[in-house]
C-alpha cells in the first residue's frame, strides 16, 4: 500500500485559495469606490479651514460633502451582498479604515450644520448599515468610536483657524463641544489598544482648544465681550464636566 501523500488534497485547497482571492479582490473593487467617495467628500470639507466668507459658507461645504457622502451606501449595500452572512469580521479589515473616516465626515458634517454629535443609528441610517450585529452587515460600535475620535482632532484644528479667520465665537463652542465629549469618553473603559491610545490624544486636543479660547479671552477679541465678560465666559474643564456641570449636549440628546 503506498504511503505517498494525496495529490488530490493539495488541488482542493488551492480551490479554497483561489476562492478567497476573488471574493477579496471583488471587496477591494467595492471598498475603492467608496474610497473615492469618501476623498470627495473630505476635499469638499476643507474649505472650511481657509475660506469661510460668503461665497463658500460652512453650509455649502456641509452640503457637497453629503452628497458624496451619500453616494457611499450603494457600495454598502453591495458589501453586504457579497459577504456571507455571519463572515463580517472576516473581511471587516478591507473596509475598517474607511468606515472610520466615513463616520469621521458624517459626525462633523452634523457638528457644523447643528453643533451636536450625531448618534450610532443616525450614521448607520447615512450609510445604509445595521446596528445590530445579529442583523448582518452593520456599523461596529468601535470604528463608530473611533470615526468620532478623529472628528475631535479635526474640530481641534478648526477652532485655531477659525480664529486667524476673524470668528473669535466659534472656539468657544467648539471648547464646550470638546468638554462633553471628553467627559463622554471618560465614561468608557476601553480595552481595545487602538481605541484607547486614540482616546489618550484626546485630552490634548481639548487642552489645545482651551488655549485658543484663553487666548482670546486675555486678548478681548470676542465679539461683543471685553476681555474680563469673555474669561468668565471660558467653559469649564472636562474634569469639572464630568463633575457634573451643565453640558449644552444634554439639551441634544436627539437629532
Amino acid at each position: 500500500m503506498s504511503n505517498f501523500v494525496n495529490i488530490h488534497i493539495f488541488e482542493n485547497y488551492q480551490k479554497y485559495i483561489d476562492n478567497e482571492q476573488e471574493m477579496r479582490e471583488k471587496i477591494r473593487i467595492i471598498v475603492r469606490e467608496i474610497e473615492k467617495l469618501a476623498k470627495d467628500a473630505t476635499i469638499q470639507l476643507q474649505v472650511i479651514h481657509y475660506d469661510l466668507t460668503k461665497n463658500f459658507p460652512v453650509d455649502y461645504a456641509c452640503a457637497s460633502a453629503r452628497k458624496q457622502i451619500s453616494e457611499c451606501a450603494e457600495g454598502y449595500k453591495k458589501l453586504a451582498e457579497l459577504i456571507p452572512v455571519g463572515q463580517y469580521y472576516r473581511y471587516s479589515d478591507h473596509w475598517t479604515f474607511i468606515t472610520q473616516r466615513l463616520i469621521f465626515l458624517i459626525a462633523m458634517v452634523v457638528y457644523l450644520e447643528a453643533g451636536f454629535l450625531v448618534t450610532r443609528e443616525t450614521v448607520a441610517e447615512l450609510l445604509g448599515l445595521k446596528t445590530n450585529q445579529a442583523d448582518g452587515f452593520h456599523l461596529d460600535i468601535e470604528d463608530y468610536l473611533m470615526g468620532i475620535l478623529q472628528m475631535a482632532s479635526e474640530l481641534s484644528r478648526f477652532a485655531t483657524n477659525s480664529v486667524t479667520m476673524g470668528d473669535y465665537d466659534r472656539p468657544l463652542n467648539i471648547s464646550r463641544f470638546m468638554a462633553d465629549l471628553n467627559a463622554g469618553f471618560r465614561l468608557l473603559n476601553l480595552k481595545n489598544d487602538g481605541l484607547r491610545k486614540r482616546f489618550d490624544a484626546l485630552k490634548y486636543d481639548v487642552k489645545k482648544i482651551e488655549e485658543v479660547v484663553y487666548d482670546i479671552s486675555i486678548r478681548g477679541l470676542r465679539n461683543g465681550t471685553v476681555a474680563g465678560d469673555e474669561a468668565a465666559a471660558v467653559p469649564p474643564t472636562a474634569e469639572a464636566v464630568a463633575a457634573g456641570d451643565d453640558s449644552p449636549l444634554d439639551e441634544n440628546k436627539t437629532e
